[in-house]
């Protein structure tokens, strides 16, 4: 089900006797009228489910990140967010999963088809399938328009540190991009898949052997520190220079337990944060951003709202058109 935007819940220090701009984001946030909404516009929506987590045998409570988040969201300075639209949380009733992702689907092409980028706050990471089902509609509508389908080159860059390419059914948070991969398979769709941050100790040999199957291009955690970063970087560029369109998507377990204690299932390792910060910043100043997803915080299992806090930092830092 939906559930539209409750904005008596965005609450902030009002700095409103200080000279200058002292907005925070709970003052410009708004519920979306889908008649006047400004393209290009920060815009955010939660996926309020743990099911997927719950098949795959974690830890659940990723159902809270919405709301978690957005608590956190409301105080921080409004900057470059002129308004922010809260489109509500898609909520997954009891073990409902699949009707859940469609319905995610269908709000994540209707706010693509309103020129908004998409920025879904999860939830397990069971929100790539119904993600990508929304940006499949999207893209064949504009493949339609332009008389060419399946010709546009779509790069999924996953964060993380599992591939989450479980071949098992019915699907789990471990199984998206396996389903991702055979709807591509099944549609005559290139599929493109990076997956950085893996951890060996976190994947079985056979999801290795899956990844290479499928051609996936990945990085593993050791190899994704900040001495690597300007390499990273590079060849991330060359990826980039590939797409049409990218979907990016972060497993928040791919930061380190210290950083993100509040997880499905903590890092022993994990990517730093800067890290992860500098990739998915340079994604949507590429321009070619189309969906953002962040998936996996559990606030069951925060300390201290570490986890929401490095959460709600991506968030604000993914919305919106202009570059930080």
């Amino acid at each position: 089900m939906h559930i539209p935007a409750d904005l008596s819940q965005w609450k902030g220090r009002d700095d409103s006797a200080e000279p200058g701009d002292v907005r925070r984001l709970y003052q410009v946030v708004q519920a979306p009228d889908h008649h006047s909404v400004l393209p290009d516009s920060s815009a955010i929506l939660g996926f309020a489910c743990d099911a997927g987590v719950a098949r795959n045998q974690g830890r659940i409570g990723a159902r809270l990140g919405p709301q978690a988040v957005r608590r956190i969201l409301a105080g921080l300075p409004a900057h470059h967010h002129s308004v922010l639209y809260d489109f509500g949380d898609v909520s997954c009733q009891e073990d409902d999963l699949e009707q859940a992702q469609a319905l995610l689907g269908e709000h994540v092409a209707m706010m693509l088809s309103s020129q908004l980028v998409p920025v879904v706050i999860g939830g397990g990471h069971e929100i790539a399938w119904g993600s990508f089902q929304g940006l499949q509609k999207w893209l064949i509508t504009q493949e339609h328009s332009s008389g060419r389908l399946n010709h546009r080159k779509l790069l999924i860059l996953n964060l993380d540190a599992h591939f989450d390419l479980r071949g098992s059914r019915p699907g789990s948070s471990g199984t998206p991009f396996d389903q991702i991969a055979i709807e591509c398979q099944k549609n005559n769709r290139n599929f493109k898949y990076a997956c950085w941050g893996v951890s060996r100790i976190a994947n079985t040999p056979a999801l290795f052997e899956r990844a290479h199957a499928l051609g996936a291009d990945f990085i593993e955690d050791k190899n994704l520190q900040e001495r690597h970063l300007d390499s990273v970087l590079f060849r991330l560029q060359r990826l980039l220079d590939d797409a049409d369109d990218v979907y990016l998507t972060i497993d928040i377990d791919v930061l380190p337990a210290s950083v993100a204690p509040g997880v499905s299932a903590p890092a022993s390792l994990g990517v730093p944060l800067t890290v992860i910060e500098s990739i998915a910043m340079a994604v949507k100043n590429s321009g070619k951003m189309r969906l953002a997803d962040l998936a996996e915080f559990n606030p069951q299992f925060d300390i201290d709202g570490h986890t929401a806090r490095a959460v709600a930092r991506l968030v604000w830092n993914l919305m919106g058109p202009k570059s930080i």
